[in-house]
């Protein structure tokens, strides 16, 4: 099992949809939402996604394939709890 911590930017008429959901259905990963924030322009969350090397980075590009901006997360993002 392998560990990565993403940041995902949405754009406003992503916001609603169940991608974060949909990303541990579709794959064989856990995410863990560590920090997120949204308001009328944007939504972003910083996540962890558990699970193999090969399955974590197929969940990404799944991501980036729905429209989502996929980034490091930057120093503080990540709650550890």
């Amino acid at each position: 099992m392998a560990s990565k911590h993403v940041r995902f930017t949405f754009e406003p008429d992503q916001v609603k949809q169940p991608v974060i959901y949909q990303l541990g259905h579709e794959f064989q990963v856990v995410t863990s939402i560590r920090m997120a924030a949204v308001d009328n322009s944007i939504g972003w969350v910083v996540l962890e996604i558990e699970g193999e090397p090969d399955e974590i980075e197929r969940s990404i590009a799944w991501a980036q394939a729905q429209g989502v901006r996929v980034d490091d997360p930057t120093l503080g993002d990540v709650v550890e709890g």
